[in-house]
């Protein structure tokens, strides 16, 4: 008899263990973007932290883009499976140049996450998008300056932890915010027949 229960046991606490759901990823608004201190007056490194909180990493797809103030593209990169963009620039130091990454893991699942809180599930992948601005900041009466992001890209970062239209299901194309689009984007995330694609090139 003690070695029944004692095998019950060990099947019941297995069976416990198999049901355990991992945190693969946490909700947008504990995600965000750091300015990496090798970047300089000509080149910009920026670290985000969705990389090493959202599994599986080599699902992850960072959509940067950077315009200036008058809304024109300086520069725009899709990184798969990277936490840092790194690149040169050549715009001038007293212009404020707008920053936007659109981050996505469609494998990655909020339900642990919300399970571990007390909450329901939600059944949504990461899907988030981070805006903020850098400005290059110098110190007083020093020579010495640092892009530095104007509003820590805390008060800006917008969740979008599902598409705000319900899913679609047709031959047509649509962004990921489920506006209809006329061609297939290169290297951007679109929609059809209900599931995401992307062609790189």
């Amino acid at each position: 008899m003690k070695k029944k229960l004692i095998l019950l046991a060990i099947t019941f606490g297995l069976h416990q263990s198999i049901q355990a759901q991992v945190i693969t990823c946490v909700p947008c608004d504990q995600l965000g973007m750091v300015m990496n201190v090798g970047s300089s007056e000509n080149s910009i490194s920026i670290y985000h932290s969705g990389q090493y909180m959202t599994h599986p990493q080599s699902e992850n797809i960072f959509m940067w883009e950077f315009t200036n103030q008058q809304g024109n593209i300086v520069h725009q990169d899709i990184l798969v499976d990277e936490a840092t963009i790194t690149f040169g620039h050549n715009w001038s130091l007293t212009d404020t140049i707008n920053v936007s990454v659109h981050f996505v893991n469609d494998s990655a699942n909020l339900d642990a996450w919300y399970i571990n809180q007390g909450l329901s599930p939600s059944g949504n992948s990461i899907n988030c998008l981070f805006e903020d601005q850098i400005y290059w900041e110098t110190g007083a009466n020093t020579p010495w300056g640092s892009w530095t992001f104007v509003y820590n890209n805390s008060g800006l970062t917008v969740g979008i932890d599902e598409i705000e239209t319900n899913p679609i299901y047709d031959n047509k194309i649509y962004d990921m915010l489920g506006r209809e689009l006329k061609e297939v984007p290169i290297g951007q995330p679109y929609i059809q027949n209900g599931k995401k694609k992307i062609i790189l090139n």
